[in-house]
Order: structure tokens, then sequence, then C-alpha cells
């Protein structure tokens, strides 16, 4: 369990299945893979993180990356997640508002202040259910996954900032299968290679700053 070394920062990348780490990644890096699902997703960082510390060494920024799927944005275009919300979280009956994790003091679409530079930014929903066809027009968000909102959690534990980057696999028509979501990753491996070098420039050139602002 490693970080990588990137512009004289250690970046701990993760993603979800080995199916997204294409051989442009693969050039790049070597990700922690957490597993599918914010469950999953959670305690896969969490010890992560949690061993690293131990080991004397916390990440100076944590990336996770991968697919989504979306009905609005652009088909394998990548993105930077701005927001993140938990679209499974509903205490309604209890008074709190959909998405508002009850006594977190947070809200239901938590910002991440730390953007590159000229890569599109969009609000990311982070669920247990693969959203297909109509069930995107119950998510507000402009994308949908099933790591970040968790994987983000873990990392306001350790006080360790997060980028997301997303690659657009599905979402324009409903999924057929398996198929339907694997048939563009390899557009979306290459997408997400270019994003973790303009990730790189940017932080030679000082245009990401690390400092935790949560």
């Amino acid at each position: 369990m490693t970080t990588t070394p990137l512009a004289g920062h250690r970046v701990l990348f993760l993603m979800a299945v080995q199916a997204e780490y294409g051989p442009h990644l693969r050039a790049r890096f070597s990700p922690v893979l957490t597993g599918v699902g914010p469950v999953e997703a959670g305690v896969v960082t969490a010890a992560t993180l949690a061993a690293l510390q131990d080991a004397g060494g916390l990440p100076d920024l944590v990336v996770s990356l991968g697919s989504a799927g979306s009905a609005r944005l652009a088909h394998c275009g990548v993105y930077q997640a701005r927001a993140i919300a938990y679209r499974d979280m509903d205490a309604s009956p209890l008074g709190f508002a959909r998405g508002v994790t009850p006594f977190l003091d947070a809200p239901a679409e938590i910002p991440l202040p730390h953007q590159i530079p000229d890569i599109p930014q969009a609000s990311l929903s982070t669920g247990g259910a693969v959203i297909s066809g109509a069930m995107y027009d119950a998510v507000a968000q402009d994308m949908v996954d099933m790591e970040s909102y968790a994987v983000l959690r873990a990392c306001q534990r350790f006080c360790v900032p997060l980028v997301a980057l997303r690659g657009i696999s599905d979402g324009k028509a409903p999924l057929g299968g398996l198929h339907d979501w694997t048939a563009y990753l390899h557009i979306i491996d290459e997408g997400l290679a270019q994003a973790v070098d303009k990730l790189e420039y940017a932080l030679d050139a000082g245009a990401v700053n690390l400092r935790v602002t949560h």
C-alpha cells in the first residue's frame, strides 16, 4: 500500500474496480481498489488512511476516480466533482431535509474546494443503487456514482483533501446490461489519464491549494 509521488506531493489514488483501470492510467499510478458501493468504499478508504497514518505517512491528497452515469453531461466526458451528495440518506420523517445526515452538521451537498484548472466541474450524487433510465429524474445532481461520498467522509475524518474525477460511461439511454457500462471504459481511461496529467501540472504550478478547509 503506497502513495504515488506527484509534483512533490504524496497522492493516494482510489478506484472501485479493475475494469476501470486501463492502460493509460496504469502508466501513471497504482490505485487502491475500494470495491463497489458506499459501504465498501468507506471501509477500504478509512482502513487505508488509518494504515498510512500508523506508518507515519498520510497522503497530501486523495484522488478518487472512475466512471459515472449522467443523463445530462457529455457521454465519455471527464468531469471533476464540485460537490457531492448522498442520495440514499432520507431522514425526512424525523424532520431533517432529504439528503442531510442527522446530527452531522453538514449540508446535503458537500462542496469540494480543491479544483483542478481546465477540467469542467459538475455535482455528483453517491448511492448504493445503479441509476438508469427514468431513475435520473429523481436525482438533482449532474452525475451519479456509488463511492465518492463515502470516500469524502473518510477523507474528512483524517483531514486529507479529496479530488474526485469521473468519466461519463452511461446514462443517455437505459442500461441493458454490464456491457453498456464497460463499452466505453477504454475511452474514459484515456480521458482520466489526461486529467491526472492536468492535476500534476496544477500541483507543480501551485494552482491547487491542498490546505484542508472544512
